[in-house]
């Protein structure tokens, strides 16, 4: 018991995290024995190439050969699916890995999604040890690291960079020291799109700080750093979609790629803010044979209040109104623009802070039992989203 008193902290962050990757690894290593021909290659495949479907091919492609200077359209002229949905920072970083090592991008795909997870789990305990204690911090990082999700954090997809940055992002915020938030955000937003959500999330925050600058003082020169975090951040969550309109000569090439994944729910027409929820469960309702407008409409509204009662409960109070405020961001932000599909549960991962709640209460069968929870939905997860069984229309 001494000896674990003793024990670094980030020590034992890496001890959960490895012992974490032991039980995925089982896990995705089960399906992959299972996983018969699919799009992206044959039977049974082994790990890396198990780790490198579904959006992994796209970075891939991305890290091999770059971005189309021209996009494809299909056969009634609307884009079809392409590498632009797809931001940069996460396929570059591999590129230049893959250059001065020679190895495949199967391998550092791995790597980087790998090593980016540990950072990322060593900073969220320092964003919740000050709130929480360091007992309650290491639960929350196991929650952390057992989380339905967390396969994704050992294959290759750009999440675990995302959450990395987020989560330096926002310890730089609880500190206040908003110079040196302003790298990750724009690193962030060229990882995953998430600069928006942040700008909303640092304009609440600056109308809260001075709200209870009484007790809080929020300094003109604190005012002013904040402001231009925000306004950075905004700018960096506007520019891919600049880029990648300038590089095809298609000013909405970006909507309109991101539009063709959801073509096949609810076909074509324009992003028009707060709209994808509302066809979202119209279109689910009705799949599932129980469509009624205003049951479906009750329901939605249900859901979205539900998600504003967690905002205010106790343990949601307990990790500090920067993490509240960036939660309810970031669910505004997915309210405005993201159609639900299967894969809003991997979009939900930005929410993190949440787990901060989770691991509060402190009685031994609760955090059995939650963590054994977590791993059935591992399992849950990668046979619904993951793994191919013949068509698959739920990507992860």
């Amino acid at each position: 018991m001494v000896r674990y008193r003793l024990t670094p902290w980030w020590v034992k962050v890496i001890v959960i995290f490895l012992a974490s990757r032991v039980v995925t690894t089982i896990i995705l290593l089960a399906f992959a024995s299972i996983q018969g021909i699919n799009p992206w290659g044959g039977a049974h495949p082994d790990y890396l190439q198990f780790a490198a479907i579904w959006d992994g091919n796209w970075y891939k492609i991305i890290a091999i050969d770059g971005y189309p200077p021209k996009l494809m359209l299909d056969a009634q002229g609307h884009v079809d699916e392409n590498a632009w949905a797809f931001l940069p920072a996460y396929p570059f970083i591999c590129r230049g890995i893959m250059a001065l090592t020679g190895l495949s991008f199967n391998v550092v795909g791995l790597f980087v999604t790998v090593a980016f997870a540990l950072a990322a789990a060593l900073v969220f305990y320092k964003l919740l040890e000050p709130r929480l204690g360091s007992s309650t911090a290491l639960f929350s990082v196991v929650l952390f690291c057992f989380a339905p999700l967390s396969p994704i954090l050992q294959v290759d997809y750009a999440e675990s960079m995302q959450l990395l940055f987020l989560a330096v992002a926002l310890l730089y915020l609880q500190r206040r020291q908003y110079w040196m938030m302003l790298p990750f955000v724009i690193f962030m937003s060229f990882t995953k799109p998430s600069g928006l959500a942040f700008a909303l999330a640092l304009g609440i925050h600056i109308i809260y700080r001075w709200v209870v600058r009484a007790r809080d003082p929020f300094p003109p020169a604190q005012i002013a750093a904040a402001i231009v975090a925000a306004a950075v951040s905004a700018v960096a969550g506007s520019a891919w979609p600049v880029i990648a309109g300038v590089a095809t000569g298609m000013p909405d090439a970006y909507t309109a790629t991101e539009l063709a994944w959801r073509s096949s729910y609810v076909g074509w027409g324009a992003l028009v803010p707060f709209q994808p929820w509302i066809q979202g469960v119209l279109w689910w309702s009705n799949w599932i044979g129980v469509h009624n407008p205003l049951l479906d409409y009750a329901a939605l509204i249900v859901f979205v209040a539900l998600f504003v009662v967690l905002l205010f409960t106790r343990p949601m109070k307990r990790i500090g109104a920067d993490l509240r405020i960036w939660t309810a961001s970031w669910g505004i932000y997915l309210l405005a623009v993201f159609f639900p599909q299967s894969s809003v549960f991997r979009l939900f991962m930005p929410m993190f802070p949440v787990l901060g709640a989770l691991a509060q209460p402190k009685a031994l069968a609760y955090r059995i039992g939650i963590v054994l929870l977590m791993i059935a939905g591992q399992i849950g997860w990668v046979y619904i989203d993951y793994w191919v069984n013949g068509y698959d229309w739920t990507p992860p």
